[in-house]
């Protein structure tokens, strides 16, 4: 917290700084540019003292008054205290010219405090609003520059929060596809199968995808349909004859899709296709990927009931997460008849 603190009161003197050096600069060749042509000197010190006071009452005005008394809706306080800190400051901005600069350059006579005190249309027009209108470009910067800051601390935390939602999601998924595929090596292993040991390697290959790819924000089509033809072939351990894939693929673009997105598609057609009927069962899958989008789609058959589409935690997380990878650019259809179930999904390709 105070490394952030730090940074961040840096980044205010430096804005500060260069603020108020530009403004300074300015206001010494505006006024020696004028036609009785002061000396310069005279300019400088001139300067110089208002510029100090102008430091002061645009800090005042921006972190005390309007911080705590504005912000906080108490209008009355902050202009009482405006009023009054403003003719303070012009009073002693007045006075630090007359009884400590101008015996450095000049012999001017020197007014009264009495006279310094009352005599307020001179106070508005030299001290007041000059002091006023550099506040007015400093409370503006500042303001400006809080804004950008609220804005890019809304996208960071958008970020975070994107972010954690997707492991949270990521989390439900994978244990939820490992205790299917364990499940799968468990059956095949009471029946005394010679095809464990194949199971296992498959789920090795699989595990191997989750822990180094699943972690990734993106990963390759070729990579996810790799590990999607590992899974259908451990899937087709268990199914032998009776399970007819059909898989078309036509990558002609490179693309990138959210690691385990398409694979959670092929798990779920299993679960609610294959793995609810004891006879002969058919899953189609096709990739086709163009210079813009990439069109993934999966049917399969179901017999009797079926929950309706789209419903489900398995689809429901995909549909979550599709929504923070993809906001508004993505497309999924999801539809049954005739005892086919249909998934329809297209992503940008980049």
């Amino acid at each position: 917290m105070s490394k952030i603190s730090n940074g961040k009161l840096r980044k205010e003197i430096n804005y500060q700084t260069g603020l108020w050096i530009a403004l300074f600069i300015f206001g010494i060749f505006r006024n020696y540019g004028e036609p009785e042509q002061p000396d310069f000197r005279e300019v400088f010190y001139y300067g110089v003292c208002h510029w100090i006071f102008q430091i002061i009452g645009a800090n005042w005005i921006y972190f005390i008054l309007i911080r705590r008394f504005f912000e906080a809706k108490k209008y009355f306080h902050f202009m009482l205290y405006l009023i009054a800190g403003m003719y303070i400051l012009g009073v002693l901005n007045r006075l630090f010219i007359v009884y400590a600069a101008e015996p450095l350059f000049s012999n001017y006579p020197q007014n009264s405090i009495f006279d310094i005190l009352t005599d307020v249309k001179y106070l508005l027009f030299h001290y007041i609003l000059p002091i006023i209108s550099g506040s007015f470009i400093f409370v503006s910067m500042m303001f400006m520059l809080r804004y950008r800051d609220e804005k890019q601390n809304a996208l960071q935390l958008q970020k975070e929060k994107s972010e954690l939602e997707l492991k949270a999601l990521k989390a439900q998924l994978n244990p939820h596809f490992l205790f299917n595929t364990l499940n799968n090596i468990y059956s095949l292993s009471i029946t005394g199968s010679d095809a464990v040991s194949k199971s296992i390697s498959r789920l090795s290959d699989i595990l191997d995808y989750i822990l180094y790819h699943g972690q990734k924000e993106m990963v390759p089509i070729t990579a996810e349909m790799k590990i999607v033809k590992d899974y259908i072939a451990l899937e087709m351990l268990r199914y032998d004859e009776r399970l007819k894939l059909e898989i078309e693929e036509k990558v002609a673009f490179p693309g990138l899709i959210p690691p385990l997105l398409y694979l959670s598609f092929v798990e779920n057609a299993f679960k609610h296709g294959a793995e609810k009927t004891s006879g002969n069962v058919t899953i189609r899958i096709s990739i086709e990927t163009h210079a813009n989008a990439s069109l993934f789609r999966i049917e399969n058959q179901f017999f009797g009931k079926h929950k309706k589409p789209g419903t489900g935690i398995g689809l429901e997380n995909i549909r979550r997460q599709l929504d923070l990878y993809y906001p508004n650019q993505y497309t999924l259809a999801i539809a049954q008849a005739d005892n086919w179930f249909k998934v329809n999904l297209m992503t940008p390709t980049t």
